[in-house]
């Protein structure tokens, strides 16, 4: 016990140092003006907010619905309902949160201020990609190993792989994909991938890292409102917007060489930010063994699993679900009905973690999990894994991890994904405690 607690607390004080020098070498660029959604025009205006580090006078509180970052007010449908807490000042003294910096309207949030504290970096100390550069399949073969973790996501047939040896750097990635504004977004804490939409009511947002946490998970802030929005829920915790959601996408981590094989014309987010990072080195190492207590968390741990179990997590008409790796890969494909809806989860073992070694590339294999609606034509289909790859039984058909045919009479054909995310047990279970788990039957636990 001793010796575990030891190992905790060594990787805690790692953690933080090396986060502290990536806030370090963090480059100084004016914020981004706002933007509206296409067919729009704004007229942008200097941002207001002040250099990290410079000290803001007070000011008075701006009006509900202004845009800190120029452009039009933001829309009265996208403003909180919710009436303002008078005891706000006395719920966040103490909690470390520089009032001089943030423009946020703290009368408004959704959850105690109690439950969120810092992180160990002040905002934006975790830099955020606001200008992505993306490069070709074959220039990104020079650097990524073909097992290594990357987040894939397609929208409008535009495909891009955002890998974790950069991601984990930057945490956010506001870009555009098929037409649509994203943020693309990853808490190693909670090895949470997620992106979402970034328009709400017709105006598009731009995202950064308050520094903050939430059962250890990342709490990021929108330039235009400063309000503050949890990650893995994609909800508004504190400010103006505080209640409303972002739309999730259907984004999965895969390994690179899965990516490359499904999508050859795919783009892949370069290495070439335009900051100092080892973006080959993991800053996490050692971080994701299943049974040592997470960091900077202090919730009540779900002892139903492992803390650091991974699970492919799920919402289907209000039921929370998580699908453990462990099962996952024993079972390689499970076919699963709830609330009317049938789900097919996918499990390819090929991909290497992105929070074990100090290299990404000698990183162990963990597996990567995706779920899919099992229908094509309107007929349904069930899966089985048979002869090491996956098929169906009607047809017999292979397919891969992207949900695409790879050979038989339906190759070619691609399943719709369904959003989840593969998350540790202990953050799903944090924000979603009435999670069912399965398994490794027809039923659930």
């Amino acid at each position: 016990m001793v010796d575990r607690r030891c190992r905790s607390l060594l990787l805690a004080a790692a953690i933080v140092t090396l986060l502290a020098v990536a806030c370090e070498a963090a480059p100084t660029s004016p914020l981004p003006t706002a933007t509206a959604a296409p067919g729009s025009t704004l007229s942008p205006t200097p941002p207001v907010t002040a250099a990290l580090g410079s000290t803001l006078s007070p000011t008075p509180r701006p009006a509900l619905g202004s845009n800190f970052t120029g452009g039009p007010p933001i829309p009265e449908s996208s403003l909180t309902t919710l009436e303002a807490d008078p005891d706000w000042r006395e719920a966040l003294a103490g909690l470390g949160i520089d009032r001089r910096i943030w423009k946020t309207d703290f009368r408004f949030h959704t959850v105690p201020y109690s439950d969120i504290f810092s992180g160990g970096v002040p905002r934006d100390g975790i830099a955020p990609l606001d200008e992505p550069k993306f490069i070709t399949l074959q220039e990104a073969a020079d650097w990524l190993a073909p097992l290594e973790p990357v987040v894939a996501l397609e929208i409008n047939g535009d495909s891009r792989a955002y890998p974790l040896q950069v991601l984990t750097w930057h945490e956010i990635v506001n870009d555009e994909v098929g037409g649509v504004p994203v943020a693309v977004t990853f808490c190693p804490l909670c090895n949470s991938a997620i992106a979402f939409e970034r328009t709400l009511d017709g105006l598009v947002y731009d995202f950064g890292t308050t520094g903050k946490l939430r059962n250890s998970d990342l709490v990021m802030w929108d330039r235009q409102t400063q309000s503050w929005w949890q990650q893995l829920t994609g909800e508004a915790i504190v400010g103006v917007l505080s209640g409303n959601r972002l739309g999730f996408l259907p984004a999965s981590i895969t390994s690179w060489q899965d990516f490359q094989a499904g999508n050859p014309d795919g783009k892949v987010l370069s290495s070439d930010t335009g900051y100092s990072r080892n973006y080959g080195v993991n800053p996490y190492a050692g971080y994701d063994r299943a049974d040592l207590p997470p960091f900077l968390f202090r919730g009540d741990l779900d002892g139903r699993l492992l803390p650091k179990e991974r699970v492919a997590a799920i919402t289907v008409a209000g039921t929370d679900i998580a699908f453990p790796f462990s099962v996952l890969a024993d079972q390689r494909v499970v076919n699963y009905h709830v609330n009317g809806v049938d789900l097919a989860v996918f499990f390819e073992p090929e991909t290497q973690s992105a929070l074990d070694t100090p290299s990404f590339a000698d990183a162990r294999q963990v597996g990567a999990a995706a779920v899919f609606r099992p229908e094509l034509d309107g007929e349904m289909l069930t899966f089985r894994f048979k002869d090491e790859r996956i098929e169906d039984v009607g047809t017999g058909s292979g397919w891969n991890i992207l949900g695409v045919a790879v050979d038989g009479p339906l190759k070619g054909e691609r399943l719709a994904k369904f959003v989840h995310g593969d998350h540790f047990w202990f953050a799903w279970a944090a924000f979603k405690p009435d999670s069912i788990i399965y398994s490794g039957s027809d039923g659930a636990e």
